[in-house]
């Protein structure tokens, strides 16, 4: 199939890269004070209110993180496609001038660069944001069943829909490639055409894929008994089925690229047959 250029920039960090963020500065910086500095400029009055305060927790929802400081004060961080945290081990250096947000405790500092979101907000804001969000596959109180009746009412493709964030939060464009390719649906199968086995399959796989994720820091789709290999052996050019493969690693096939609704979609046309239009 032929491959042609595009305006499409790097995609946002899947769900389970920001919960890994949530649970290493929770251990790292919670349960003590915190110093609060924004080099940038543009969260230090912010920055000085929360400054020396003890934060009580880091939470994590999709692509979004939540730091608790009590009182109602909390910061919102959504990275978007360029945001990043550095990790610096005391001492850490003269911040970049480029920093959000520095947040330093006895166990280390992180400097936020390049956030699309980082904002001081209240718990009713939180809320508001999370009443937006679908799911959470590593959230203890995800309802799978909420997203299943969000793709039952949609007749948008699937891999339009599994990557909005208010059906399934945290799926990105590697995990909505592997999670289509694994169950045989090709990505522009109606929504609705997703039945309840297929959803709680697709569900399934991806609570196991992401809790993967989040304790090996790495997005293996591949099954090690198909690789032959254990988890922890398994390369980088191994890891996956079809997402930016030439190849599909199960039957030889080529790998179809195009551009679905703006974002590069993958698939194996032999493993995930175009539905026949109704």
């Amino acid at each position: 199939m032929g491959r042609r250029s595009s305006g499409q920039t790097p995609h946002v960090p899947e769900g389970h890269t920001i919960h890994r963020l949530a649970l290493d500065h929770r251990r790292a910086l919670a349960g003590g004070p915190v110093s609060v500095s924004s080099p940038q400029g543009r969260f230090t009055d912010a920055a000085r209110s929360l400054d020396e305060r003890v934060l009580e927790g880091v939470e994590a929802y999709g692509k979004h993180l939540f730091y608790d400081f009590g009182g109602g004060d909390l910061i919102h961080v959504h990275l978007g496609l360029f945001g990043r945290f550095v990790h610096h081990a005391p001492p850490p250096p003269m911040p970049r001038e480029t920093v959000r947000l520095r947040m330093s405790g006895l166990n280390g500092t992180w400097d936020l660069i390049g956030a699309t979101e980082c904002a001081l907000i209240d718990p009713a804001v939180r809320q508001a944001i999370f009443a937006r969000l679908g799911p959470d596959p590593l959230r203890r109180d995800a309802d799978p069943e909420a997203a299943r009746c969000k793709l039952q009412r949609r007749r948008t493709p699937v891999g339009v829909a599994l990557l909005d964030q208010s059906v399934i939060a945290g799926v990105g464009n590697v995990y909505r490639a592997e999670i289509l390719h694994v169950h045989g649906i090709h990505p522009e199968t109606p929504a609705d055409a997703v039945g309840r086995e297929q959803f709680d399959s697709i569900w399934s796989t991806l609570v196991g894929w992401m809790r993967h994720g989040l304790q090996d820091q790495v997005i293996i789709t591949v099954d090690p008994k198909e690789v032959g290999k254990p988890r922890s052996r398994i390369t980088k050019g191994e890891a996956l089925w079809v997402y930016k493969q030439q190849r599909c690693r199960r039957c030889g096939g080529e790998v179809r690229r195009w551009d679905l609704a703006g974002r590069w979609a993958y698939a194996c046309e032999s493993c995930q047959p175009p539905q026949r239009p109704r």
